[in-house]
């Protein structure tokens, strides 16, 4: 299933289906795999990752670059915020001890 077949519905029509007999369930679909004692074994728990509401104030052209490649654009602009991140906390942890360099602006 790709993002492409998804249809986003509220719970309301949700249960509209259900009552109409538009969703059907088949007690015959087959199992999935079975999960063995080694894959659980080296299970991780990971929470869940919170996120922060920002109100961000952005030069025109910069918005505008995202948002002409369409759909997901403010993903695309903190994807782009997480790799500044981590190539800047990769260089720091590789020269600890050294203050970071900032540039004036």
């Amino acid at each position: 299933m790709t993002e492409e077949t998804w249809k986003r519905i509220s719970l309301d029509e949700l249960r509209r289906m259900k009552d109409a007999g538009e969703i059907q369930h088949n007690p015959n679909a087959p199992e999935g795999p079975e999960l063995g004692e080694d894959f659980w074994a080296n299970a991780v728990l990971v929470p869940p990752r919170s996120s922060k509401s920002v109100h961000l104030k952005l030069d025109a052209e910069v918005f505008e670059f995202f948002k002409r490649q369409g759909k997901g654009h403010i993903t695309r602009m903190q994807d782009v915020l997480k790799a500044y991140v981590k190539a800047h906390e990769e260089k720091a942890a590789g020269t600890a001890g050294e203050k970071p360099k900032r540039r004036a602006g």
